[in-house]
């Protein structure tokens, strides 16, 4: 745990459970200054962005022209894709979608529910990547046992591998993400490392796995870095930072038009996510990941820093959901609530415990950041 002495951005409600922050004279933390500099200048929540994102649909349909689609689009059944696959279906009609969605073996029946609407009454084309269960289950037990504060890599990993090969398989260029800058602009890197690092992945496996994982799909580096994006020219494009984005009023139109159903908080449409973000984070790493939620909706002015602080003092778990989730959780896979238990007492790791990429994606980023300021 960190020592240092506790302080609070005097402006959104990151704090030094951030091991990395730092504040300036005025207590205002890194983060709010690099959403300030960074960050503002690349979101475009006006009619700047939606000219953008026209121009940008003109050009993948184009580009796609002849093809069974323009574009993946990945389906969690969260409120960010939802309403992403919503408005592209209404805004853009002629826009040929594939959808993709994975199912790790933890989806809540409500995550089932959002996704069948969705497909259903937009009439969006789905592929469902089901992975190995006896493959998952060792894997997840195996970062269990790794004691690393990212629990969700095995589900994360799988997805973006699965999204990068039936792109391929399509040979679909363009994939639009329901990432944004209105609601996630800020996390900490500290609080879970990069969940593409297949290196890791397969260390982490290697000391505490049991059975091959002869079905899991993983990215490599060489595929994430120069494959994709530059052999195949793979491009990322971000929809919801070209639009005007508030997430109460995005819930209310999808409940409306699509039937959708609310989880109750962010990523929640996985048990196992709201595990390890709701016990499993704040528990062992003193991490509370609506701190960063909440933080970056600060910035992008969808709530205030005094409605952040009463949220927070809201409970993470119903003691008798949570007891519910660990025995649910422990028989999945495979263990005695003891056994669990156990496991969650057991020393915490960070990523620098296992080996990794982490030196070659540093030296690759500068290199893009490099590579990009040729190009200007």
């Amino acid at each position: 745990m960190n020592k240092r002495a506790y302080q609070i951005c005097t402006n959104c409600v990151m704090d030094t459970t951030d091991p990395d922050i730092e504040f300036d004279e005025n207590g205002v933390c890194n983060h709010c200054r690099r959403f300030e500099k960074e960050i503002k200048p690349r979101w475009f929540p006006n009619e700047t962005g939606k000219k953008k994102l026209d121009a940008i649909i003109e050009k993948i349909q184009k580009d796609s022209k002849g093809k069974e689609y323009d574009c993946v689009i990945g389906l969690s059944g969260g409120v960010d894709s939802s309403y992403l696959a919503y408005v592209l279906r209404t805004q853009y009609p002629k826009l040929k979608i594939l959808a993709i969605h994975i199912d790790g073996g933890w989806n809540s029946e409500l995550a089932v529910h959002n996704i069948e609407n969705i497909v259903k009454i937009l009439d969006i084309d789905l592929h469902t990547g089901v992975i190995n269960w006896e493959e998952m289950k060792d894997l997840q037990l195996a970062y269990f046992k790794s004691q690393l504060a990212n629990q969700d890599v095995p589900q994360d990993h799988a997805f973006f591998a699965t999204l990068y090969k039936v792109a391929n398989q399509y040979n679909i260029k363009y994939f639009l993400t329901g990432g944004n800058f209105a609601t996630e602009s800020i996390l900490p890197s500290a609080w879970g490392y990069n969940a593409m690092d297949a290196t890791q992945l397969k260390a982490v496996h290697k000391q505490f796995g049991k059975i091959r994982l002869k079905e899991y799909t993983t990215v490599s580096f060489f595929q994430k870095y120069i494959y994709y994006p530059l052999i195949k020219k793979l491009k990322i494009i971000r929809p919801l930072d070209m639009m005007e984005y508030n997430k109460d009023e995005a819930k209310k139109i999808i409940m409306e038009k699509i039937n959708w159903k609310d989880y109750g908080a962010k990523h929640h449409e996985s048990r196992f996510t709201k595990f390890f973000q709701a016990h499993w984070l704040p528990s062992k790493f003193g991490f509370d990941k609506r701190r960063a939620h909440l933080s970056s909706l600060i910035v992008a002015g969808q709530t205030t820093r005094k409605e952040a602080l009463k949220e927070l003092k809201k409970p993470l778990y119903d003691e008798n959901e949570l007891k519910e989730d660990i025995e649910f959780l422990a028989k999945k896979m495979g263990l005695s609530i003891e056994e669990f238990k156990n496991i969650m007492k057991m020393p915490n790791k960070t990523f620098r415990d296992y080996p990794s990429d982490y030196e070659f994606e540093q030296k690759m980023r500068k290199f893009y950041a490099f590579f990009k300021k040729l190009r200007k």
